[in-house]
């Protein structure tokens, strides 16, 4: 048993899918304070997730291991965020279509005896979005709360041309390496 210290529904399918028993535990912390600070995405990205590593064991304690993670996605190294509105989300998505977006995510999982850190990218090369597919997309409001306004297993999935990396850390939480450290629990 782990506590997935986030509120995410995807991270939480992804442990259910995977057969990790875990209790979903939210915590609160403000990414965006740290973005001044960093500039690369994997140094930011880590950051986020060590904050929010800090909070969970102050909320929760160690009893239960407790897994955190974050995810940016990335175009031409640029970090975009969580879209505030729908012109935002445009702004963002257009930086995608047609390009090369890196999606990073660092993981930590930390019990009484060990912390693990995994940072994983998974690297998409998309074709450009069609206007009418995305004008729809972004009036479904699915982008809500997602990095990058992104959905590579929804909205962007018919636009992926290659893919290197895994599918899971694209959409935040490697599950095969969160298997891999937690097995002897």
């Amino acid at each position: 048993m782990i506590r997935l210290a986030s509120g995410s529904e995807t991270r939480a399918k992804l442990l259910r899918d995977a057969g990790i028993e875990f209790i979903q535990s939210p915590i609160e912390f403000d990414e965006d304070s740290l973005l001044k600070q960093y500039s690369d995405p994997k140094e930011f990205v880590c950051a986020v997730a060590r904050g929010k590593l800090q909070k969970a064991i102050e909320k929760y304690g160690l009893e239960i291991p407790i897994v955190v993670a974050d995810t940016v996605v990335t175009a031409n190294n640029e970090i975009l965020r969580k879209a505030k509105n729908e012109a935002e989300a445009r702004e963002i998505l257009q930086k995608q279509s047609g390009n090369r977006v890196d999606i990073i995510t660092c993981m930590i999982y930390k019990d009484k005896g060990k912390e693990v850190e995994d940072l994983d990218t998974t690297s998409y090369l998309f074709a450009p979005f069609d206007e009418e597919d995305l004008k729809n997309y972004l009036g479904s409001g699915e982008w809500r709360g997602k990095a990058g306004a992104c959905m590579v297993e929804g909205f962007c999935k018919k636009y992926i041309k290659s893919v290197k990396g895994r599918e899971s850390t694209a959409m935040g939480l490697q599950v095969e390496r969160l298997a891999e450290i937690a097995k002897d629990i």
